[in-house]
């Protein structure tokens, strides 16, 4: 970490490992408690785990980092010549991620901007590789940060899930709408709205849910530069399938990321999620 503006990140941000080599991106990791034992995402926990837990209907649930895991982050950045770090996080309405980063950062060594991207999985990955990029180009920390922000404003996340139901149980959409949701047996599309997942739109199968989806992201994107991210868990004929689609319809289309979300996303949204981001660059 030879620059003197480092990047942070946590777990859900669901970057490629080589971008994160290249980039020198560092993420830390939330965690992911099963039963009664606690696990750090990306290690010790697979999302194809938690997939198998939640079909079987154990208890799952997340936390965030410890305040001293971040903070260990930020004394390892400044050690390795670090004269500023941009700490980009998940949305606040999400986690306390972002509350003990801000916590974290008051005791480092070095200035850290701390950032609530209000986003989630390579919408927020985006945001780090947007911060990391003007950063190796030699801006300075408000600059860097001024970058994730601009990226946040031009990216937008839409999901299909097969239920509502462990977003209910999460916490994460209301009762009300994940009851309504069953009651008409219909398949919800939602978005990233004000760092919320809000309902977007009800259609009445996943065949219909997905074609849906897909028209979503093409009206998004039109033809203006793009980076694109496919996500899924537990389906990835679905998300290459998505991903196929989408490489003949974007026009604009720069990358294209297809993978399988981590274990904590993956707790929140039950198997058979299928999330595209659509990001301008």
């Amino acid at each position: 970490m030879s620059r003197h503006v480092a990047i942070i990140t946590d777990s859900t941000a669901y970057l490629p490992a080589r971008a994160m080599e290249r980039h020198d991106i560092v993420a830390v990791p939330l965690t992911v408690v099963l039963g009664d034992e606690a696990l750090e995402e990306g290690t010790e926990i697979s999302a194809r785990s938690v997939a198998q837990a939640l079909q079987k209907r154990r208890p799952v649930t997340t936390s965030r980092p410890a305040p001293e895991v971040f903070a260990a982050a930020y004394r390892a950045a400044a050690e390795a010549g670090a004269d500023g770090i941009v700490s980009l996080h998940l949305s606040s309405e999400f986690s306390g991620t972002y509350d003990a980063a801000v916590l974290a950062a008051k005791e480092a060594p070095v200035p850290v901007r701390v950032v609530d991207t209000g986003m989630v999985a390579m919408a927020l990955g985006f945001c780090a590789l947007a911060a990391a990029d003007t950063a190796e180009a030699g801006g300075t920390l408000d600059e860097a940060v001024a970058a994730a922000e601009k990226r946040a404003q031009g990216t937008a996340a839409y999901f299909y899930v097969d239920t509502l139901d462990y977003l209910r149980r999460g916490g994460r959409i209301g009762a009300a709408q994940a009851l309504l949701g069953s009651a008409l047996a219909v398949k919800p599309l939602l978005q990233l709205d004000g760092g919320r997942i809000e309902l977007r739109e009800k259609v009445r199968t996943a065949s219909k849910a997905i074609a849906r989806l897909e028209e979503i992201v093409v009206e998004r994107a039109g033809a203006a530069p793009v980076d694109v991210a496919v996500h899924h868990l537990a389906a990835p004929e679905r998300a290459e399938l998505l991903a196929e689609r989408l490489r003949e319809r974007v026009p604009g289309l720069a990358e294209l990321h297809v993978s399988e979300v981590g274990a904590v996303i993956g707790a929140h949204t039950g198997p058979g999620l299928l999330g595209v981001v659509v990001s301008a660059r």
